[in-house]
């Protein structure tokens, strides 16, 4: 097995190049890496519906999709996380999350914390999560990839993926939320989370083992690069790729109330319905000018600004009436 040095805490390029890793080389690969604060949602999922928009928007934390499947976690400095990329040898092994999990399981039962799988893909100490992994398939390759919560913030995770109070309608994949603990609490002996990480790769590379080691070549890098800039800070990757979802909402405006349901594909407004009994005129006004809007901020924040529906308006008028609409 080689090893590959990321050698950047970006999360953008690192999730870019855990897919570029996937598809173009062709060893078997184990790789270690840390991401600046970011929030991870799975390829399946309804964003909107996983995260705390408010929250992070002030904080300036980003969100981005991944290509595998599973719910949404939460990253930064002091979040380890490893890559396991494959050549599937048989279909039991192409996701296998017993397999793939064992070797950190067992590092961490070595350094005193009584890891367990539980579930699908969790690991766990005492029934608290510690780990949370995904897998995707592409061809005869397949990529397990996992969270290790060494000395995570957990008051920012929490806030970050606490889930809005609106009811979502979709069948997207939702995340169980479930109660976390960090490795640093259960330590038999205390370490820093680089001599973690270093004391983990020297694991990894008797367990498989690994023979070799590189870092990524220009080449490399710049490819990643580019597939991040043109898919992973894309919008329509992040929010526009959702499964179909609806949501209802009820807007007062100009003494009018509009109980409206929004049905959302692709991220873009389909319809807009009235639920109830909406005023029909303030009812064909909005739906005039949603109908064909991306359902984001920006994109909703411009159709107040430049209609006539909001009286009196003014900039925080505007950002009022967007944010219940998302």
């Amino acid at each position: 097995m080689l090893y590959i040095h990321k050698n950047s805490y970006d999360p953008w390029f690192n999730i870019a190049a855990d897919e570029f890793i996937l598809r173009h080389l062709k060893e078997d690969i184990c790789m270690l890496w840390h991401n600046t604060p970011c929030v991870v949602v799975g390829k399946h999922q309804q964003t909107l519906s996983e995260i705390n928009r408010h929250y992070l928007t002030e904080k300036s934390i980003p969100v981005i999709r991944r290509i595998s499947g599973g719910g949404t976690v939460y990253h930064d400095l002091n979040c380890l996380n490893y890559s396991f990329i494959t050549t599937s040898k048989s279909e039991s092994d192409r996701i296998n999350f017993e397999l793939f999990t064992r070797p950190v399981r067992e590092f961490l039962q070595s350094v005193g914390v009584d890891a367990r799988l539980t579930g699908k893909s969790n690991i766990t100490v005492s029934g608290k999560k510690i780990s949370g992994n995904a897998a995707h398939v592409f061809k005869n390759r397949s990529i397990h990839h996992g969270t290790l919560l060494f000395d995570t913030d957990l008051e920012v995770l929490s806030q970050s993926i606490q889930m809005p109070e609106q009811n979502y309608q979709t069948k997207a994949v939702q995340s169980i939320r479930a109660q976390v603990v960090t490795i640093a609490q259960l330590l038999a002996i205390p370490m820093l989370i680089a001599d973690f990480t270093e004391n983990l790769k020297q694991f990894l590379s008797s367990w498989f083992p690994i023979g070799n080691e590189r870092f990524l070549t220009k080449d490399e890098i710049s490819a990643i690069e580019s597939l991040a800039n043109e898919k992973y800070k894309s919008w329509a990757w992040t929010y526009g790729y959702s499964p179909d979802y609806q949501l209802e909402r009820v807007l007062t405006i100009g003494g009018e109330q509009a109980d409206i349901r929004l049905s959302v594909k692709k991220g873009v407004i389909i319809q807009v319905e009235a639920v109830n009994n909406s005023t029909p005129n303030l009812l064909t006004l909005l739906a005039g000018r949603l109908n064909g809007v991306n359902h984001n901020f920006e994109d909703l924040y411009q159709v107040f600004k430049t209609s006539d529906l909001i009286p009196e308006p003014n900039d925080e008028i505007y950002k009022v009436f967007v944010n219940q609409l998302i």
